[in-house]
């Protein structure tokens, strides 16, 4: 197995995970700046009325690479990464998302930041929305207010040509089909800003968020069109969560629950890539009530808007059962069950690197566009020795069976891989349980779930390791 010249190894992080310094230097307060920690089995509480006294709020603190990223990225640079995938923070540039005037501290930031990487050797691959929406927009409605599509073209074509000549890879919403699991509070907040109300009955949350969906396809279409006019040579991108959802068994109410389930993944994707919605999504608008609020133009906004390329998330697969489907609680997937034929971490993500390769053949036959896997990672619970050091064979382990399953993907299978990037490759805030102990990097950063110890940086064993990796070229694994 060979990967192209060029690939892309590296990285990738968000702003809200690592950065801190959430009320410096004229930043404004983000939806995630009022989600408290939780652990698993523990959700995180949103506090949107503002910060409340006792309560432990991680993404405020980060690791504090507002202030270290020099240090951190030479760290990076050391493991040999060709790019680095971060976020700009929205609100560290318009603090409150209607500002009449951009926050040029927060500017200048990312312009010693990007210079930064690129100094290092290190391409920039940039999320203009990674859960990072300012929190008084959210108090608006977020992206169920048409004004968010204005406001995020605005934010994105300010950092776009400032950042012109620094960046070239651009993704517009993180993760965006997250928002799926729509009874999950969590999702449709850092998705689209909405704010959950108890008074909402299941219709109406899903009314919102897919009155969200809809601004946000315009919005990402708009920004798209305005990237490529600032810089014909950029690359603009979607980045969608995949999760690869198997029947349980070759049962054939099995197979077709998946397959209706597996929409709910590729919606994103195919209008995205064809610039207009499928008909089983029209059809199920119309089927199950919904009234979507549509401008004359919206439809040829997003036609015309069409990404370059996929960037994906990848940690594991699920399976289902329609059996199943009559004992679901309303979060997480219908009739989800336990795949017996592979292993699951600690927090009962199933791992499953073939699902990866299968993931990847999906998307290239459906879309045939170049795939981005801007994270894949596992996260564990990690005790250093005395000298700080964490021999994570484990995640070597991870790491492996999946770049092995990519190699395939474009060995065998044709696909056309742009590069790889391991999430958190410096342990961060988790998102969705807010913790520090569910650790995902190869930089061990010590810290714990409230912000104590002193955040020195270590070299875990997988550091050399992914250095060898890149260095090879993926011929060494």
């Amino acid at each position: 197995m060979k990967f192209p010249d060029g690939f892309l190894w590296g990285g990738a992080v968000a702003a809200h995970q690592l950065e801190g310094a959430w009320n410096v230097d004229g930043r404004g307060p983000s939806i995630c700046d009022v989600l408290t920690g939780g652990a698993h089995g523990v959700k995180r509480v949103i506090t949107a009325d503002g910060v409340e006294p006792g309560r432990n709020y991680p993404n405020q603190r980060g690791i504090d690479y507002y202030h270290t990223f020099r240090e951190d990225d030479a760290l990076f640079q050391e493991m040999g990464f060709k790019c680095f995938r971060t976020s700009i923070s929205w609100s560290r540039i318009f603090p409150n998302g209607d500002d009449a005037e951009p926050n040029e501290a927060g500017l200048k930031f990312y312009e010693e930041l990007f210079s930064d990487y690129r100094a290092k050797g290190m391409e920039p691959v940039v999320t203009l929305s990674h859960f990072e929406m300012p929190l008084a927009l959210a108090k608006q409605g977020g992206f169920t207010n048409r004004k968010a599509i204005d406001c995020f073209v605005r934010f994105a074509t300010t950092v776009m040509e400032r950042y012109k000549d620094l960046v070239k890879y651009w993704l517009t919403f993180n993760e965006v089909n997250n928002q799926m699991e729509m009874h999950t509070e969590i999702f449709p907040y850092t998705n689209s800003g909405i704010i959950p109300d108890p008074n909402d009955t299941p219709h109406e949350v899903e009314q919102k968020v897919w009155q969200a969906i809809h601004n946000e396809f315009v919005a990402s279409a708009l920004v798209v069109r305005k990237g490529h006019e600032i810089n014909p040579d950029f690359k603009i991108g979607c980045m969608l969560a995949m999760v690869p959802i198997y029947p349980a068994t070759c049962k054939p109410d099995d197979v077709m629950h998946a397959e209706v389930l597996m929409r709910d993944r590729l919606l994103f994707g195919d209008v995205y890539c064809y610039g207009e919605y499928p008909h089983y999504l029209t059809h199920r608008w119309e089927r199950d009530g919904f009234d979507i609020k549509m401008e004359p133009g919206d439809a040829e906004i997003i036609n015309h808007g069409i990404v370059d390329f996929i960037s994906i998330s990848y940690y594991m697969s699920a399976a289902v059962s329609a059996e199943a489907v009559k004992d679901w609680d309303g979060h997480g997937l219908p009739g989800q069950v336990k795949n017996p034929y592979i292993a699951a971490t600690d927090w009962g993500w199933q791992i499953d690197p073939v699902g990866l390769r299968y993931t990847l053949c999906t998307l290239y036959e459906r879309y045939r566009k170049p795939i981005f896997i801007v994270e894949n990672g596992i996260g564990m619970y990690e005790t250093p020795d005395d000298h700080g050091y964490v021999a994570d064979d484990a995640r070597i382990d991870y790491l492996r069976s999946h770049i092995e399953q990519v190699g395939k993907a474009i060995a065998i299978d044709g696909v056309e891989v742009m590069g790889y990037t391991v999430w958190g490759c410096i342990d961060v805030i988790s998102f969705g349980t807010g913790e520090m102990k569910k650790r995902y990097g190869m930089i061990y950063v010590d810290a714990d779930d409230y912000g104590n110890g002193t955040y020195k940086r270590f070299r875990k064993k997988s550091f050399n390791w992914y250095r060898k990796v890149i260095a090879s070229n993926g011929e060494d694994l």
